[in-house]
């Protein structure tokens, strides 16, 4: 008896090590800080990439990610833990947009070159921060990331998407201050003069609702799952009641607590300057309809996260955004 009562306290205590669940954060490239050891994730030290680097991935930039950060975040191609490989097939493919990646592999496009400095900090002589790609004011623009998922997701999906917003010109005109003098929100009315807010009517919305960004996000099928044809996600308003609403079908219907990340006018997002959006999407569930039309699939470790934002031409500030300015994150199985 004693034995038995032994055996079954190990089992106990082993269990929540074999299969537990904790977050992830992932982003283009190594998802760790170089040179720093995840104690949770069991994976050792974050490998210093090569430079140049040759599959063009990197790590996370230490600024950008704090230690509290840096606990959930992994070496996913760690081939002793994970084994996400860093490159699957051919897509996405590279194009003259890509600004980081190739073919097959994690993946940050944009519109515009990415020549740019950081704007949410002054930065440092180590640190700079990492180059940005800017969509100026009365200027379409677009971002996409492509994202591995570290994890099999055991809950809802968070793209969070954290960019420089600026009111027009005012890095030239104060380029080591500009976040503290101009700071600026997507969809705000700009005034007369440098870096001012135009004010608004009792009546009348703060937000001009048409020069706000638009969101897609579509899963991709990873080595590690069944082949599935792709689909949106769909994300939950917030705050809401986070309940789903159906069609005759059994589809998902958009409404007011949930909407799929399809690029239309309702899927717009507002931003602020340097701060988290975060876009709670529904955890996809195979053979659920969402309302495209299109069935969902279980999702699992390697499987791809596409995020698009499109900057219409009605857009009233400078968005700067780069290759770490989106992160996906949630709550994960320790593997498949």
């Amino acid at each position: 008896m004693k034995w038995l009562l032994v055996l079954l306290a190990v089992l106990f205590m082993a269990a929540p090590a074999m299969a537990g669940e904790d977050p992830y954060i992932a982003i283009v490239g190594l998802d760790c800080v170089a040179g720093t050891t995840n104690a949770n994730a069991g994976n050792g030290t974050c490998p210093t990439v090569a430079v140049p680097d040759p599959l063009n991935l990197g790590q996370a930039n230490s600024w950008y990610f704090s230690p509290k950060y840096q606990q959930f975040m992994y070496n996913e191609n760690d081939t002793a833990t994970f084994a996400i490989p860093a490159s699957f097939g051919t897509f996405p493919v590279k194009n003259q947009y890509t600004r980081v990646g190739l073919a097959g592999e994690e993946m940050y496009r944009s519109m515009t070159a990415n020549n740019q400095v950081e704007v949410c900090y002054a930065g440092t002589a180590t640190n700079p921060g990492n180059p940005n790609s800017k969509t100026p004011a009365a200027n379409a623009g677009f971002y996409e990331w492509y994202i591995h998922l570290p994890k099999k997701p055991s809950g809802e999906i968070n793209i969070v998407i954290q960019c420089g917003v600026l009111k027009p010109n005012a890095l030239a005109f104060y380029p080591k201050g500009a976040i503290e003098l101009c700071a600026a929100e997507t969809g705000e009315f700009i005034g007369a003069g440098l870096c001012v807010r135009d004010e608004v009517d009792p009546g009348v919305s703060p937000v001009n609702q048409i020069a706000l960004p638009k969101i897609t996000a579509i899963a991709y099928p990873g080595a590690y799952n069944v082949p599935f044809a792709p689909f949106h996600l769909t994300a939950f308003k917030n705050p809401s009641s986070y309940a789903l609403t159906f069609d005759a079908n059994g589809a998902m219907t958009n409404g007011l607590t949930s909407q799929v990340l399809d690029g239309s006018t309702n899927a717009r997002v507002l931003l602020k300057a340097c701060m988290d959006k975060t876009i709670v999407t529904k955890l996809p569930v195979s053979g659920q309809a969402n309302a495209a039309g299109e069935t969902e699939n279980d999702l699992v470790a390697g499987d791809m996260i596409y995020v698009r934002m499109d900057v219409p031409r009605q857009n009233t500030v400078d968005i700067y955004c780069n290759a770490q300015s989106v992160r996906i994150g949630g709550v994960g199985e320790t593997w498949n």
